[in-house]
C-alpha cells in the first residue's frame, strides 16, 4: 500500500509540473522511480530499465489528453508529424534495444548527464532562433529516429528535443508544442513494445509486470498525474513561471548529480578491488 501511495504521490507532482511549467515529466519519474524500485526490492541490474519502460508506459496514457487538446486548438501539424513518425517509431524502439544492451549503471549516468544538460537550458533560458524551413520528408523522418533513440533511452516523450528542433526550423511555439505532443504517443507506443520485449523472459521481475513495465506503478501515476495538471494551469497563471523554471532546473539538476555521483561512487568502489 506504502508503495502505491508513492506512485500516487509521484504521480501528482509530476501532473502539477505538467500544468505549471508546460513540461511532461518524464525526467522525473524515472529519477523517483529508480528510488521506489529499489526500496521495492527490485535488483540494481533491473531498476533503471524498468523506471525507462514504465515511464514510457505512463506517456502513452498521458499523450492522448494532450493531443487531443492540442488539437482542438489547432496546433497539431499533422503533416510534419505524419513525416516525422516512421523514423519516430523505428527510434524508440532502437532506443529501447540499446537500453537493454547497456548496464543500469551507465544508463544512470547517461541519464544523469541528459538530466544535466536539460536543467542547464532550462534555467538559463536557451532558446533556439527560427533559422530555416522544414526539411524534406525523409531528413524529417531521420530527425525522428534521432528523437525517439534519444528519448527511448532516456524514458521521455521527446518534447525537450522535438520542440527545440521545430522552432528552430521557423515553427510558431504554439504548433511546435502540439506537434511534439502528437509526435509522443508513436514514440512511446513504440519505446512501450520495446521494453516489454526486451524484458519479457527476465528474472527477478515484480509481479504484475510486462517486461520492464510495472503496471501499478504507470496505472497510479497517470490517475494522479492527469488529476493534478489542472491544479498546475491554475498555478501557473500566479505565480512567475520564469522562477519556477529555474527551480525545476536546480531540482533537476540535482536528481541527475545525484546518479552520475552514485556512478562515480560504483567505479570508485570497483577500481579499490574491495
Amino acid at each position: 500500500m506504502a508503495e502505491v501511495m508513492a506512485y500516487l504521490a509521484l504521480g501528482a507532482l509530476v501532473g502539477t509540473l505538467a500544468g505549471l511549467l508546460g513540461i511532461g515529466g518524464g525526467l522525473v519519474i524515472v529519477a523517483v522511480l529508480v528510488h521506489l524500485f529499489s526500496a521495492q526490492g527490485i535488483g540494481k541490474g533491473l531498476s533503471m530499465h524498468m523506471a525507462l519502460g514504465t515511464s514510457q508506459a505512463t506517456i502513452v496514457m498521458t499523450s492522448i489528453a494532450a493531443i487531443w487538446a492540442h488539437h482542438r486548438r489547432r496546433g497539431v501539424l499533422w503533416p510534419t508529424m505524419v513525416a516525422m513518425a516512421p523514423g519516430i517509431v523505428l527510434g524508440a524502439l532502437l532506443g529501447a534495444i540499446i537500453a537493454e544492451a547497456l548496464s543500469g549503471q551507465i544508463l544512470k549516468g547517461l541519464f544523469g548527464s541528459f538530466a544535466l544538460l536539460i536543467a542547464w537550458r532550462m534555467g538559463v533560458g536557451i532558446h533556439p532562433a527560427a533559422l530555416h524551413p522544414l526539411p524534406r520528408r525523409w531528413i524529417l523522418a531521420l530527425i525522428g529516429a534521432l528523437i525517439g533513440t534519444v528519448s527511448a533511452l532516456f524514458g521521455i516523450g521527446g518534447g525537450s528535443l522535438t520542440v527545440p528542433y521545430l522552432v528552430w526550423h521557423s515553427i510558431p511555439m504554439r504548433n511546435a508544442v502540439g506537434t511534439a505532443s502528437a509526435c509522443g504517443f508513436p514514440l512511446a507506443v513504440s519505446g512501450t513494445c520495446g521494453f516489454v520485449w526486451m524484458g519479457w523472459d527476465k528474472l527477478g521481475l515484480p509481479a504484475w509486470s510486462s517486461g520492464y513495465v510495472y503496471w501499478p506503478a504507470a496505472v497510479s501515476i497517470v490517475a494522479t498525474s492527469m488529476l493534478f495538471a489542472p491544479l498546475g494551469a491554475r498555478l501557473a497563471h500566479r505565480l512567475a513561471s520564469i522562477t519556477l523554471k529555474r527551480v525545476f532546473a536546480i531540482f533537476l539538476g540535482g536528481l541527475g548529480l545525484e546518479m552520475l555521483l552514485e556512478l562515480m561512487g560504483a567505479v570508485s568502489f570497483l577500481f579499490s578491488g574491495r
